[in-house]
């Protein structure tokens, strides 16, 4: 890789290490591509933590956190204000200075804000530094997405609530969008689907694809059996495209797989996920590593009905060998040969029925596996997808 020399600020809404989120996942993963190729990195997060060595190696890292929302501040801005929530979910007066100050002293070459939360920073940066380069690394899709939670939730009447909830963030969430790929000078997608979703408001600004990957080497651990009935879940389980997941699960798909036990492994379940736990069921909360459950698993199963973007969980049981069942909203995001490494499955019945296939047919699912980690060793590998964000970089620097 050709070495780089940008001074580059990154700003992010969590310490990106120890990675226990697909945010800081893909964070993670950047960074460590970046200072490879020989940046000067300074990262400023909204998150109070200490700063682990691996992470301190290779950038230099403020930390300045910010206190989340009261509800009743969230419910003023819902009903007096005409932009989204997430706008200024993590703005705060003392980051901003932060970054000024920073800006001030030194000569960063660009400014990438990681993610629509910390997108807030964008307007208040282009207006003071209207040279500076800066990049907007958009995570997902988030008006697609809130439309897709509103039509998930609106099908039941304990639902409502959230679905108009959703629907009303979603209008004004697009609308946020636009005003933000308007303000920056370039914007990362981490798939086709968003970028063509995001190309829609008509911005000048140059998109382009860099998806959310993983380092397949860090999934080489020691092998152990794989246990015959057990399926696997991975993911922040109070994120609520993952609680919907889920609930879907447990109460519409597992009851057609008398056999199987689940394990919903990731942290901070909300009380709608722990209540999910039975004989059949484990909660764990979170665990130091989630490769050990996903290589004694027989299956992983990506139930998502919601979202969009990349589904680094996904690509983390692939490179574990996992042999996947997954909805196509779950599978979307991905190249589109990843039909042929896992089983899709529409509806409950139909995602019951490719999880009984497989739990009875363990040489399929070897073969499922393996293609699996091939296929994500081709694509997904940061080896292969930082060079992307490398030349989308070179472009705007140097046009």
């Amino acid at each position: 890789m050709n070495k780089t020399r940008l001074k580059s600020l990154i700003i992010t809404a969590e310490l990106p290490y120890p990675p226990a989120s697909g945010g800081s996942l893909r964070v993670w993963g950047l960074l460590r591509g970046l200072h490879a190729a020989g940046y000067e990195l300074t990262v400023v997060c909204c998150q109070q933590g200490e700063v682990l060595p691996p992470l301190a190696q290779l950038a230099h890292v403020v930390t300045v956190p910010v206190a989340p929302k009261r509800r009743i501040q969230r419910l003023i801005t819902l009903t007096t204000s005409t932009q989204p929530d997430i706008a200024a979910r993590l703005y705060d007066k003392r980051v901003l200075q932060c970054v000024v100050d920073l800006l001030s002293t030194e000569d960063f070459n660009l400014v990438q804000v990681e993610g629509i939360e910390t997108a807030c920073y964008l307007e208040p940066l282009r207006e003071r530094f209207p040279s500076l380069k800066l990049v907007f690394d958009t995570f997902n899709a988030e008006a697609v997405m809130q439309r897709t939670i509103a039509q998930i939730d609106r099908q039941s009447l304990r639902g409502w609530p959230r679905a108009l909830y959703s629907y009303v963030q979603s209008r004004r969430i697009a609308a946020y969008e636009r005003h933000l790929c308007q303000q920056a000078d370039l914007v990362v997608t981490v798939s086709e689907e968003d970028r063509n979703h995001l190309a829609a408001y008509g911005a000048q600004t140059p998109l382009t694809v860099v998806p959310s990957g993983i380092t397949v080497n860090d999934y080489m651990l020691p092998t152990q059996p794989r246990d015959d009935n057990l399926i696997v879940f991975t993911g922040k389980m109070d994120y609520r495209p993952n609680v919907d997941a889920v609930e879907w699960l447990v109460k519409e798909i597992l009851p057609h797989v008398p056999q199987a036990q689940l394990k919903i492994v990731g942290q901070q379940p909300t009380e709608q996920v722990r209540a999910l736990a039975s004989e059949r069921v484990e909660i764990t909360g979170r665990v130091p590593q989630v490769q050990p459950y996903l290589q004694a698993a027989a299956i992983y199963v990506a139930p998502l009905r919601m979202g969009s973007g990349t589904r680094l969980k996904l690509l983390e049981a692939m490179a574990c060998g996992c042999a996947i069942v997954a909805t196509p909203l779950a599978a979307s995001g991905l190249t589109s040969d990843v039909e042929q490494v896992m089983r899709i499955a529409e509806d409950a019945r139909e995602f019951a029925a490719a999880v009984q296939s497989l739990l009875a047919d363990p040489q399929e699912r070897a073969r499922l596996g393996s293609a699996a980690r091939n296929y994500v060793e081709q694509h997904y590998d940061w080896s292969v997808i930082v060079p992307r964000l490398l030349a989308a970089h070179r472009e705007l620097m140097h046009g």
